[in-house]
């Protein structure tokens, strides 16, 4: 038949991770707050278009469940939901907030973690691998898409 096996190379690896330490998990699914900035949960999605991939990032405030900060990209880089951040600041001015996300690798860079610490925020994150954990940014990715990118 002519046929022949292939070996494949040894696997490259192309990035080494910083072994980043999350901050703890100042909400354990407790997703109530009693007045505007007391608590903010973050999160990205991806949305599918006709030339690729697009990242959509928000910031919501639990306490009413608005979208207070928000950011479009084609990249997953840490400076994409920085800005979601930074318009978040700008438009709300917290202090002493608790800024709640998942231990995605932009929310617990060196750059995020340090510019949530300059603008006195209080980082938190939930568990790895755990939607429950940032379930009402989970919830307000999905109604995202429901509402906005799949309507008929």
């Amino acid at each position: 038949m002519g046929l022949a096996g292939v070996l494949r190379g040894k696997k490259v690896r192309t990035t080494v991770s910083r072994k980043a330490v999350a901050a703890c998990d100042r909400v354990n699914r407790q997703f109530v707050a009693e007045r505007p900035d007391q608590l903010w949960v973050a999160d990205f999605t991806w949305v599918s278009t006709w030339q690729g991939f697009v990242y959509v990032a928000f910031i919501i405030d639990v306490f009413a469940g608005y979208i207070v900060g928000w950011q479009v990209s084609s990249s997953m880089e840490t400076t994409f939901v920085l800005d979601a951040l930074e318009q978040a600041l700008w438009a709300r001015r917290p202090s002493g907030t608790i800024h709640h996300s998942d231990k995605g690798s932009q929310y617990v860079s060196l750059a995020y973690t340090q510019r949530l610490k300059e603008a006195g925020l209080l980082a938190s994150t939930g568990s790895t691998g755990d939607s429950y954990d940032n379930a009402m940014a989970e919830s307000i990715n999905g109604l995202y898409k429901a509402e906005v990118i799949h309507r008929k």
